[in-house]
């Protein structure tokens, strides 16, 4: 997903007719036609990614085209340095773009890219786009099943985590916000825990398909519409939907579920039968986070 970035560098327009085919990996043209620079004899830095990085190895592309008519006397050159360490040397900016790019180079916190401008060059630096991406692999798949019922869920939510595209559980370690996973080739969604996350929207039916789910965990949120049919996870251990603005009645099937040994009280829901051995209680679990970045700059 590219977006844009700004902060306190001068910009510059390009009024340049470029194409993204003039570029290997075709980048958006709107990446190409506004720039970061500074003054001429300056060292122009750029505090990008604004977020601190896991330290491991990223591939980066980054983009630089010259808004000027260029001559021999007035050539864009300098050097590109990420964290100190040299990037690229002598790079000459033209009016047709130029990117440069590394496929492995190691990152961690804060990223700092300087562009330091070579002895008597007329203007200051320029750098219109770049890109950052974490290579995970991917070793299996989740369940197509469960697949289906995160992206209906995601859907039918008005505001999910940031992260919910995508596989839901690979690669392992980056599964979307509030769910573990099994381990395999085909991993399946074990628990889905968005306690007290700010959720509103529906639950859907698919829910009911997600049937390796032991811990389901959504309350104190604001979910509205009926409970849908549970009846499906035979090997659901703890249900929390409380603290939410659910109508109707709890399906009566819930009661069923064979391995059900606890649940948070609906006060505000009917539940038409019970069992003795369900425990009534709440409980509020902290989930992981996860994110991916590229930006045009």
């Amino acid at each position: 997903m590219w977006q844009p970035y700004k902060d306190e560098n001068p910009v510059v327009e390009s009024h340049s007719n470029i194409t993204s085919t003039d570029f290997w990996n075709l980048p958006p043209v709107k990446a190409l036609k506004s720039g970061l620079t500074t003054s001429r004899g300056k060292i122009l830095e750029i505090d990008w990614p604004p977020m601190s990085l896991p330290s491991t190895y990223y591939y980066i592309s980054l983009y630089f085209q010259d808004n000027r008519q260029q001559s021999p006397y007035s050539w864009r050159i300098f050097d590109v340095s990420i964290n100190g360490h040299t990037f690229f040397s002598n790079l000459n900016a033209t009016a047709k773009g130029v990117t440069v790019y590394a496929a492995q180079w190691p990152l961690f916190g804060q990223t700092k890219i300087s562009l330091i401008p070579a002895a008597g060059t007329p203007v200051g630096p320029v750098i219109n786009a770049g890109e950052i991406y974490q290579i995970l692999p991917l070793g299996g798949r989740t369940h197509t099943r469960d697949v289906i019922a995160m992206e209906d869920l995601a859907r039918s939510l008005q505001n999910p985590p940031a992260d919910w595209n995508g596989d839901p559980c690979l690669p392992k370690g980056n599964s979307w916000t509030g769910l573990t996973c099994s381990n395999g080739f085909h991993a399946r969604v074990t628990t889905l825990n968005l306690t007290n996350a700010g959720l509103s929207g529906t639950l859907t039916p698919t829910l009911g398909h997600l049937s390796a789910l032991a811990h389901l965990w959504l309350g104190g949120n604001k979910l509205t519409g009926t409970i849908p049919d549970l009846s499906g996870l035979k090997d659901l251990q703890t249900l929390h939907l409380e603290k939410n603005n659910f109508e109707g009645s709890l399906p009566p099937t819930t009661e069923k579920l064979p391995r059900l040994r606890e649940m948070g009280k609906l006060a505000n829901l009917t539940v038409k039968a019970k069992r003795s051995e369900i425990t009534i209680q709440v409980q509020i679990a902290s989930y992981n986070r996860a994110f991916s970045v590229s930006r045009w700059l």
